[in-house]
């Protein structure tokens, strides 16, 4: 997926949608449905159906309406080779070309977890996102704290993806993974950006890359279901805090209504708010907003 601010929905497909053929591409062939339905969909497992579309708006709009009219189970995948009307959070948009990364939306529906916890799920999702690819592309993924997938290309922190996660009435909650692949530097929307591809992995196949990144995905949620979704149980606070880019540097966090704050990044909290240090000698969490690293590690 290419950010063109702070990148996150998903989608891939089977064809190219600009209206070619669907090999027109040939360093960017589509998904196998039918394989990774055989790979990743089995009795007693998360992932109950796997959906391959050539073009939608957004995958997580189509999942959580999908979700919402009773038509979408626990553990529906909904993939997209292209994606018109990609969102990410603050409902930013950004678009990458057709099949040139991984673009998808899952449902969940942690209902014997406190709601109070559900935030923990894009940062769970995060950790799986990063084991996955570490496994699939050899590719080192760190964590920017809310939402961002960082990679090194020429010795540069990159952007390249993003996760939101959006309720799905009462009892549901989307998340949406956009993964640049093999974006090419004359085809990133912002210097800022990365890909895989550039930053030397040893695999693009998305098929391989989307079955790694659904299979951590299915391990760590288990893990922290398992523990009512307590992070610090489960391991997973603790794996945040080790693959997180953001701890440990001078951030600037731009927060609601315009204000904005200064500090040293000390801590992911138990409930998921990065905790700041200022200047003044306090400890400040910081919920939601935009973290801006002011200077590396």
């Amino acid at each position: 997926m290419t950010p063109r601010d702070a990148a996150d929905d998903h989608s891939a497909n089977d064809g190219n949608s600009s209206g070619g053929s669907r090999w027109s591409d040939l360093d960017r062939p589509p998904l196998n449905a039918t394989a990774l339905r055989r790979a990743l969909v089995r009795p007693g497992g998360l992932w109950s159906g796997l959906e391959v579309v050539q073009s939608t708006g957004s995958t997580n709009a189509d999942l959580v309406a999908a979700a919402e009219s009773g038509k979408a189970a626990e553990g529906a995948v909904l993939v997209a080779e292209a994606q018109t009307a990609a969102r990410g959070r603050l409902d930013r948009r950004w678009t990458a070309p057709a099949r040139s990364g991984l673009f998808f939306s899952v449902l969940l529906r942690p209902g014997d977890v406190p709601v109070a916890r559900w935030g923990w799920l894009p940062l769970l999702t995060g950790v799986a996102v990063a084991t996955g690819l570490a496994r699939s592309a050899g590719v080192d993924t760190a964590l920017k704290w809310p939402n961002d997938l960082l990679v090194t290309v020429g010795g540069e922190e990159r952007k390249a993806g993003g996760i939101l996660a959006e309720r799905a009435g009462n009892d549901g909650v989307v998340i949406g993974v956009g993964v640049n692949v093999t974006l090419r530097a004359d085809e990133l929307p912002v210097p800022q950006a990365g890909s895989l591809a550039l930053a030397n992995a040893v695999s693009t196949d998305r098929d391989t890359l989307l079955r790694a990144v659904l299979r951590a995905l299915e391990d760590w949620y288990g893990r922290w279901r398992t523990a009512g979704g307590d992070p610090s149980a489960a391991g997973l606070q603790e794996a945040y805090a080790a693959g997180c880019a953001t701890l440990g540097r001078r951030v600037r966090a731009e927060l609601p209504g315009d204000r904005s704050l200064i500090g040293e990044a000390v801590a992911v909290d138990g409930d998921g708010r990065l905790v700041l240090a200022t200047q003044d000698g306090v400890q400040e969490p910081v919920g939601a907003g935009d973290i801006v690293h002011l200077r590396p590690a």
